[in-house]
């Protein structure tokens, strides 16, 4: 169920004359009917809570991403987007940099920041939970996947 708020017009009293704003929709996107959003990468699906594509939103993404236990997605970026993540539940790592032989672990709570542009590879570091990120960008939800990428096989602290 979608709850929204009309597009309204809310007139104010200060001094003389009226003022007049108009208001976008407030809307709830109920989290047990997101569907996936359209830009993906294999093993990291995410959906999407506030975007351009269930509301009145401008230069926004936000949204849930899962990675199942032992997934670890395919090598992408997000263009010219900013990107913040949020761990809500389990352990994740980021592999950036030379051959993305560069690893950060995060645990629920952890907040990350994903500069434009950057290569990266983020995966489960759980081997019995779920990983749940809340991840944010401006624009939008850019996802750029990249193919014949040189991938260093190296041990991750996977617990």
């Amino acid at each position: 169920m979608v709850a929204e708020l009309s597009q309204h017009t809310l007139l104010q009293r200060k001094g003389s004359p009226v003022m007049e704003t108009t208001y976008k929709a407030l809307k709830v996107n109920r989290g047990s009917d997101l569907i996936p959003a359209s830009g993906q990468t294999k093993k990291a699906l995410r959906y999407s809570g506030v975007s351009v594509d269930n509301s009145e939103v401008d230069g926004l993404w936000f949204g849930r991403v899962v990675t199942g236990v032992g997934e670890v997605s395919d090598p992408h970026h997000h263009g010219e987007a900013e990107t913040g993540g949020y761990v809500f539940s389990g352990r994740g790592f980021i592999r950036f940099g030379e051959r993305y032989e560069t690893v950060v672990y995060l645990e629920a709570g952890d907040f990350v920041y994903v500069p434009p542009f950057l290569p990266h590879i983020e995966g489960n570091a759980s081997a019995t939970e779920e990983l749940v990120w809340l991840t944010t960008r401006t624009p939008d939800n850019i996802v750029v996947n990249l193919t014949d990428q040189d991938v260093a096989d190296i041990d991750l602290d996977i617990m």
